[in-house]
């Protein structure tokens, strides 16, 4: 289905508002900036701001793209005959190639990391974000595989491709800050998650496979 007029509007306003704020934020610093300030200068009430970001850390970290539920949803989406550490081993992997945004990847991002490593707000929203999406994920597995509440073993699963996928941005993060450009990451951290791939015993990347 196409995209709407409403909606196309909708989308580009809610882009503005955060491409502003993020400017704002890059130039000014994160906790020295506020919603008001945002919606002056993005030309928008305050109300606006907050009908399309619930809170400030959503202009920096917006839901779709800093979801709890993104490594469930990779799994829940994974393809027959494929298993959870294929699922997202395949995504990280595409997000890579394609130096996605939600990974850090694009232009310019070097800025940003700095503002958002200055924001005590930001960085334990990332941290609890991180935790968050190993609970999400260890459920999901749980509810997949039939696991009784007590079996460790979707917790454990869920931990390592966790513990992946904090490894990954880890390493965009520190690459970033040492300026390096976005095409040179990406090529290291296939490399990494080819070397973790390798670590991997056979039993997680067995784990959870999806019937055909």
């Amino acid at each position: 289905m196409s995209e709407g007029l409403r909606e196309r509007k909708k989308r580009q306003t809610r882009q503005r508002i955060s491409d502003v704020a993020i400017g704002l934020f890059v130039a000014h610093g994160f906790d020295n900036v506020t919603i008001a300030e945002v919606a002056a200068a993005a030309e928008v009430s305050v109300n606006t701001v907050y009908n399309y970001f619930q809170a400030k850390e959503d202009l920096v970290l917006p839901p779709e793209e800093a979801s709890p539920q993104r490594l469930a949803d990779i799994v829940r989406e994974r393809r027959p005959g494929q298993s959870a550490a294929d699922a997202i081993l395949a995504r990280l992997r595409q997000e890579v190639r394609g130096r996605e945004r939600r990974l850090g990847l694009s232009e310019g991002f070097g800025r940003v990391l700095e503002m958002m490593r200055a924001a005590p707000t930001l960085t334990a929203r990332l941290e609890q974000l991180a935790h968050q999406m190993i609970a999400e994920l260890a459920d999901q597995l749980v509810q997949e595989t039939g696991a009784t509440p007590g079996d460790p073993l979707p917790r454990a699963v869920a931990w390592q491709l966790g513990s992946l996928h904090s490894m990954v941005l880890s390493e965009i993060g520190s690459r970033t800050a040492a300026g390096q450009r976005p095409g040179a990451i990406a090529a290291k951290v296939l490399e990494l998650i080819d070397a973790v791939e390798e670590l991997m015993g056979k039993r997680l990347l067995g784990y959870a496979v999806r019937e055909e």
